[in-house]
């Protein structure tokens, strides 16, 4: 049978289907995997966003615009001049989405062919892997140097290149390693290739002031940055993303992404009128969001460092850590045995981490049901 993943096997992988069995004879665990903020108790306020869809709806009216409606394009564009290192963009370079994952798919579709690649970190979020399939293009790995705080390691950027070489996704924050890019590099410069930039948890920094838009790190190269109100504001329900071009991109490929984003047009008219209102007075939420999160974070790292059993480089920012354990596990089974004693993590080869033993650890569940998670994690540890 052709089609999308008509070859490959659909079954559970071994963890799901522990965690699968564990619910069926009604045991319970520690969830430290969650990443859906509305599960964590982060509940963006009702009166506001009340207040934000009450002009829409006393005013329906159904005016599609091929990059998103003008009042929500504005908003982007103002929020990205507020950002450190500012980025000066116009409406015009802002296309909404219905999410970042739409965004990908517009974003692989602009660029590629089937059969060609774009250079993807080592580790990487799994998801991008169900994106190049459904493409059908190649991603190719690029490592993150975790003796360096999980940093691109440029020397070894021009030989992943080649002739079927499209773009570069470059994830910052990183997701799970929480590693940001600070500083522009020449050699990845000097690759001449359009840059993907994820941006979604740009906002959670812990361990550096800011996370720079790389359009600004890179004014001369064809930058896309994805975003939305997902992670930002906690609204995954509300589904609405965007893709900010820089100047570069918007001259090269401004005219290709309208004609594709025209041919969806996914963003809710009513979430996109939303958006002025959501901004204008839900930054308050959001910083109280990060300081939790924050909070969580180094709570995690005090624990773990305490215990002489991981080695962790501190996430610059994002909702995760991911620890490496300083004895050698296998990660499925560790993963598999920490479910028995209570507690859910993600193993490193999740995310494609082949090099000792990582565990990532979400941080956004409260913080007595983070601390006590971990202290299972300990527990269990300490026997083996």
């Amino acid at each position: 049978m052709p089609g999308f993943l008509s070859t490959v096997s659909l079954e559970p992988n071994a963890l799901e289907s522990a965690r699968l069995r564990m619910l069926s004879k009604g045991k319970s665990y520690i969830d430290l995997t969650e990443a859906n903020p509305t599960k964590c108790g982060y509940l963006f306020p009702q009166e506001i966003l009340s207040a934000a869809a009450t002009h829409y709806l006393s005013q329906r009216s159904y005016k599609p615009d091929p990059r998103g409606l003008i009042e929500a394009r504005r908003t982007i564009k103002t929020y990205y001049s507020k950002r450190t290192p500012s980025l000066e963009i116009n409406e015009e370079q802002i296309f909404i989405t219905a999410s970042t994952s739409e965004a990908y798919h517009l974003i692989f579709s602009l660029l590629c062919d089937s059969g060609d690649n774009l250079l993807a970190p080592d580790p990487c979020y799994p998801l991008f892997d169900t994106f190049a399939l459904e493409s059908e293009i190649e991603l190719k790995s690029y490592r993150l140097i975790e003796e360096k705080n999980w940093q691109i390691e440029y020397d070894t950027l021009c030989t992943k290149k080649d002739a079927r070489t499209r773009g570069m996704l470059l994830i910052s924050p990183h997701n799970p390693t929480g590693a940001v890019i600070t500083e522009r590099s020449e050699t990845l410069a000097q690759l001449t290739l359009p840059l993907i930039s994820d941006e979604v948890f740009a906002e959670f920094t812990h361990h550096t002031p800011s996370a720079p838009p790389l359009g600004a790190l890179y004014p001369d190269t064809p930058v896309f940055h994805l975003n939305g109100i997902s992670k930002m504001f906690a609204l995954p329900d509300l589904k609405l993303g965007w893709i900010a071009l820089n100047d570069p991109a918007y001259k090269i490929f401004g005219k290709r992404l309208e004609i594709l984003n025209d041919a969806y047009l996914s963003a809710s008219s009513l979430t996109q009128s939303m958006l002025p209102v959501i901004f204008e007075k839900g930054l308050s939420f959001t910083q109280t969001m990060i300081s939790r999160v924050t909070a969580n974070v180094r709570q995690a790292q005090a624990l773990l460092d305490k215990s002489g059993l991981f080695d962790i480089k501190p996430p610059a920012a994002g909702t995760f850590i991911y620890p490496r354990l300083k004895i050698e596990l296998d990660d499925e089974l560790l993963a598999l045995n920490l479910l028995e004693a209570g507690v859910l993590i993600h193993p490193g080869y999740f995310y494609g981490t082949s090099d000792g033993t990582h565990i990532m650890i979400s941080c956004l569940p409260p913080n007595e049901i983070l601390t006590d998670g971990i202290k299972v994690i300990l527990h269990y540890l300490k026997q083996v």
